[in-house]
């Protein structure tokens, strides 16, 4: 099952985001989670088993 493990605004920082992760080797996903007027919410989503060390991950690199 997917989850979501960070939520950014706007898509360019999403693909930033979900670059790095792939670049550490986790499987993951972007995904539109909600949109209000011209400003767009995406969820990262990762397989669940993976999750708490895709949040350390983040943690590390100074994303979190």
């Amino acid at each position: 099952m997917w989850t979501a493990v960070y939520l950014v605004t706007g898509l360019e920082s999403a693909k930033k985001i979900e670059k790095k992760l792939k670049d550490e080797g986790f499987l993951v996903k972007v995904k539109l989670f909600a949109k209000e007027g011209d400003e767009e919410l995406y969820g990262i989503l990762a397989p669940e088993f993976e999750a708490d060390e895709i949040q350390s991950v983040l943690f590390d690199l100074g994303i979190m």
